[in-house]
Parts: C-alpha cells; structure tokens; sequence
C-alpha cells in the first residue's frame, strides 16, 4: 500500500503526521506560513485523504510511514493519534529522524491505573464501539471527547465524513505500546506539546516527557487542535526545528 504524501515549500524536510479526521492537507493548513523555510510533507494515513482505504492501526500506518516518507532525514512531527504514529516511526527508523515532535498523544496505556485517564479511555472505547454510521452523531460525540472546540459543519463536508467512516474499526490508541525507553535512548531530541484543556493529555504528555527526556509546551487557545493555534504553535515548533539542525 502507498500512502499519499502533500509536499509544500523548501528547505529542510518536516513530516506531518495528522490525527483521525482529517487528512495531510486539511489538518497542517496553519502550518503553511513554514514553506518559506521548510519543505512539509503531510502523509495521509490509511482511511484519509487520497490514501487507500483500511482500518486505522497505529502500527500498520508508523510502518508505512518509516518505510515510505522516513527514506531521508526529516524533522518527525505528529498529532493526536499520529503522535501515536510518530513516535513508532521514530523508534523504528532513528537514524533518520533530527528532532521529533508530539502534540497531544492520547496514548493512555502508558498511564494504566491513573483513574482520570482510565475514564476517558474507557469512554472513547464506548463511542468506537457504538454506532459510527450518522458523521454529525459521530462528531456530537466525538468533538467533546477529544477536545475540539469548532461547530460541527452542516452540511458536513465529504472530507470530514470519510474520516468519520475512518473511525470504524480503529485501533483503539489507548492500546498503544509507546517505546519510551528506545526514544530516550535516541540521538534526537523530542518536544511534547498539550493545549492546556483536558487533564488527560497533560497527565500523559508529562509521563511522555518524564520517561523520554523531552521539553514540555503548553499551547493554549485551539483546544486539541493545537496546531490550529497557527503562529503560535508554529513560533514553537520552528524554534525548536532549528535547534535540531
């Protein structure tokens, strides 16, 4: 399987790793103001964009990834369940990774116990076990739970309805087994970065940055978008890109 992969800009190579509903050029639209500098390659994961369809599985899509996109060295950068998917495409090609960076990981098994996050967990297993076929019933749902500050659009655009059929049979993220170890290990330093709005993914951004050595960011004002936050989110990210190269 090939993954579709948007490619803007020049310079340094950065690779854009999107969340659950949208695609690579929907979901790093605030990011463009960074192809004057950088070049960005935005992946589309399985189930997004111009990719194929198929289940969303955080190992089958850090596999094709690595494989696909990591065949030079890039600055990794990753949101949301794609965090989830940039740090397994880190661990398995380090070599090729100069910096990486996380937003908002809902990786919750590495804090099993912690009865805040075990909630939410439990619940976002609840909605992808429910009924997933009505996308503005999705999203009623699914906004709150990850934290998505926006209205849900009416009509709801074809973009958003595929990544609402995505949803179906998703690898819970929840079931992620991070290599924390092998990322603290790595030459390249990590950045992990909440938007200050749900105490889930503070408690495990900072259990993240705790285990790998890695600086912690707050971006507040997108809610989980945090990259929709636009210049301020790219002043951090950029800051930190420098540093690794």
């Amino acid at each position: 399987m090939r993954l579709h992969v948007h490619q803007w800009g020049s310079g340094p190579r950065v690779v854009l790793v999107h969340g659950v509903l949208l695609g690579g050029r929907e979901a790093w639209r605030a990011q463009r103001p960074l192809t004057e500098r950088w070049t960005l390659l935005a992946p589309d994961r399985v189930g997004h964009g111009k990719s194929p369809d198929g289940v969303q599985d955080f190992e089958v899509d850090s596999e094709l990834i690595a494989e696909q996109v990591l065949d030079e060295p890039a600055h990794l950068v990753g949101l949301s369940y794609g965090a989830i998917v940039a740090m397994l495409s880190a661990a398995r090609r380090p070599e090729m990774v100069r910096t990486l960076t996380v937003v908002e990981p809902p990786a919750a098994g590495i804090v099993r116990g912690d009865e805040v996050v075990d909630a939410w967990d439990a619940e976002l297993r609840r909605f992808l076990d429910g009924p997933l076929d009505d996308p503005r019933e999705v999203f009623k749902a699914f906004f709150p739970l990850a934290g998505v500050p926006l209205p849900i659009p009416d009509p709801v655009p074809e973009t958003l309805r595929r990544g609402a059929r995505a949803l179906v049979g998703m690898r819970p993220p929840g079931d992620a087994d991070l290599p924390l170890a092998a990322l603290a290990e790595a030459d390249f330093p990590t950045l992990v970065v909440t938007g200050g709005h749900r105490p889930e993914y503070e408690i495990i951004a900072d259990a993240i940055a705790d285990a790998v050595g890695a600086r912690r960011e707050i971006v507040r004002g997108m809610g989980h978008l945090v990259p929709d936050t636009g210049a301020p989110f790219n002043e951090l990210l950029e800051g930190f890109l420098n540093h690794g190269e």
